[in-house]
């Protein structure tokens, strides 16, 4: 079936960049949407960035202008580049799927609606 591969995780500084991969496999429906959640210790999961099957992307508002998806089609894998990062960016952040969708039901951005899901990242910023 699905499977969903993260990497790229690690620890850098402040206003540090990092890169997170999601390698997917088993993938092929014709409408899909795949995203970013993330989730720290102590707070509840939150919808990072999403992308529908036609490019459609869409950003939680503290990550606009700094995060930023692309596709890697290839390969099957989807990046998230990740610039300018704070000490509040701190997370374990996955990678999640869902097929057979709508363009406004993959930009809610709302973690209940994936069906798969990877195994996580650990991002960390120090200041």
């Amino acid at each position: 079936q699905v499977h969903l591969v993260e990497s790229g995780g690690g620890s850098v500084q402040a206003g540090g960049s990092l890169r997170l991969s999601c390698a997917a496999s088993g993938f092929t429906y014709t409408n899909y949407c795949m995203g970013w959640f993330r989730q720290a210790p102590g707070k509840e999961r939150e919808g990072v960035a999403a992308i529908f099957t036609d490019g459609t992307t869409n950003y939680a508002d503290s990550m606009k202008g700094r995060f930023t998806l692309s596709q890697d089609n290839a390969d099957n894998t989807l990046y998230l580049q990740m610039n300018s990062l704070k000490p509040e960016d701190t997370a374990m952040y996955y990678c999640a799927a869902t097929a057979e969708v709508w363009r406004g039901y993959c930009m809610g951005l709302i973690s209940r609606r994936y069906k798969y899901w990877g195994q996580g990242a650990q991002v960390t910023v120090s200041s």
